[in-house]
């Protein structure tokens, strides 16, 4: 099947290499020049564990092309994905000045029927809009074609995708359109072999599955640093709570680690995307309000944590970071808890010795060069001098340190750990102070 994606971002990298990798014929659009020009020489400008590889294979075999040439790509796709960036807007709605830029594109090029595919994440009603928006081109034009649009949303986690993508829990299709649903089937079949995982549902609620879901995780996220709270002033062990409640299979293990907050590029937009069309049609989205309040607390909770400590005297110190991504396996750092808490320790006067395996140049590409920012080529060297070490992303390579060689490289034996990889109680007898997330420690 010939495939047009528009848009060689996160979701439109992996979608076309996924795509391609399964014998379709896929050509990738963006107007970034830069980004295409890298793309053409096999460079990807993000880490997803896998994605050199699946490029590489698939651009040898000229099943997957990069273009800047909107015109020809939209000749070239029998099924067209929009899976452009969707910003957040000042009021916290979804930017869809991109999506609705494919959708004139489209209607300004198209000479055959297509289906055209939302991959982006986008609010209730956009479908109709992509619609209306190429119906209104194709009439200034003159022309009239067979447009199907789709809502697909997409459940990729950043680290994983790959692997989601090959191997979907569930394909949400959005339509009521027979072709459309069959052309989809035949497009999606190589990855629903073992059981049908495809499931085919209207249009507004298939935009609405998406955020649902990415609210729902992070709700889960927000309940338990809300019992953490608690857990530390009455002396429980919030990680003891954890694996007591995960084990009720009504609530499962996922997404139930307490920590100092989400990030990423998905739940803190899609929340507030979510409690904007709330308010579009005079609803109170009270748990997503409060989902929200809870995440902006605990991003602010390391820093108060060190305030407690060091009784307010942050001028001065030095601190070791250990993890800069808002999760691992990505070099993505928006919204990133890390962020946070550099732009307050700097704030209060302190310096930051940061390591993390992936997000390094993108923290240079954020910050640039700052007399109070070291980024360190290894773990052990952010600790050498540092006043306190503080865990913010729980990389692997940080579950299992050298604990001696970190009492030895730091002023003091202090550990802040944001993430709840140590136990307080094999810490506190190797002679460390050590704060978690609500471990009982009444910080």
């Amino acid at each position: 099947m010939r495939i047009t994606i528009f848009g060689a971002g996160y979701v439109g990298l992996v979608t076309a290499a996924c795509f391609a990798d399964v014998g379709n014929h896929v050509m990738c659009v963006d107007v970034d020049q830069r980004k295409i020009d890298l793309l053409s020489q096999g460079i990807v400008p993000m880490h997803e564990p896998g994605m050199d590889n699946l490029l590489a294979t698939n651009m040898s075999t000229g099943r997957l092309q990069f273009s800047t040439d909107s015109a020809a790509a939209v000749r070239h796709g029998e099924v067209i994905f929009i899976a452009v960036g969707t910003p957040p807007d000042e009021d916290g709605s979804a930017d869809l000045q991109y999506v609705l830029g494919v959708a004139n594109t489209i209607g300004q090029y198209m000479n055959e029927g297509k289906v055209v595919v939302n991959k982006s994440t986008v609010p209730v009603g956009t479908a109709q809009r992509v619609s209306n928006s190429i119906q209104t081109v194709l009439s200034a034009r003159g022309e009239s074609y067979a447009v199907d649009v789709v809502s697909n949303p997409e459940f990729l986690k950043e680290g994983a995708a790959i692997a989601d993508f090959m191997r979907p829990d569930r394909i949400i299709l959005g339509t009521e359109s027979t072709h459309a649903i069959a052309l989809m089937r035949e497009l999606y079949a190589p990855f629903n072999r073992n059981h049908d995982r495809l499931i085919v549902m209207d249009v507004p609620s298939a935009e609405l599955t998406k955020y649902a879901a990415n609210a729902m995780l992070a709700t889960k996220i927000s309940f338990m640093n809300e019992i953490a709270r608690l857990a530390e002033r009455i002396g429980a062990d919030i990680e003891q709570v954890r694996i007591g409640i995960g084990s009720d299979p009504r609530i499962g293990f996922d997404f139930l680690y307490a920590g100092c907050g989400y990030g990423g590029s998905c739940f803190p937009k899609d929340v507030k995307a979510l409690r904007r069309t709330y308010r579009e049609y005079e609803e109170e989205p009270n748990i997503l309000q409060a989902v929200e309040n809870v995440n902006q607390h605990q991003q602010g909770l390391l820093f108060h944590k060190l305030q407690q400590v060091f009784n307010n005297q942050l001028q001065g110190k030095r601190f070791a970071l250990w993890g800069l991504a808002f999760k691992p396996n990505t070099d993505d750092m928006r919204e990133a808890p890390s962020r946070v808490l550099m732009e307050r320790l700097w704030a209060a006067g302190a310096q930051v010795q940061a390591y993390d395996p992936k997000a390094m140049q993108e923290t240079q590409r954020i910050y640039g060069d700052r007399d109070d920012l070291q980024l360190c080529t290894s773990p052990t060297e952010a600790l050498q001098d540092a006043d306190a070490l503080i865990i913010v992303t729980e990389w692997k390579v940080f579950r299992s340190p050298d604990f001696d060689l970190i009492k030895s490289k730091l002023k003091a034996a202090l550990i802040f750990d944001g993430r709840n990889l140590y136990d307080p109680k094999r810490m506190r007898a190797r002679g460390f102070q050590y704060y978690g997330i609500g471990r009982g420690d009444q910080l």
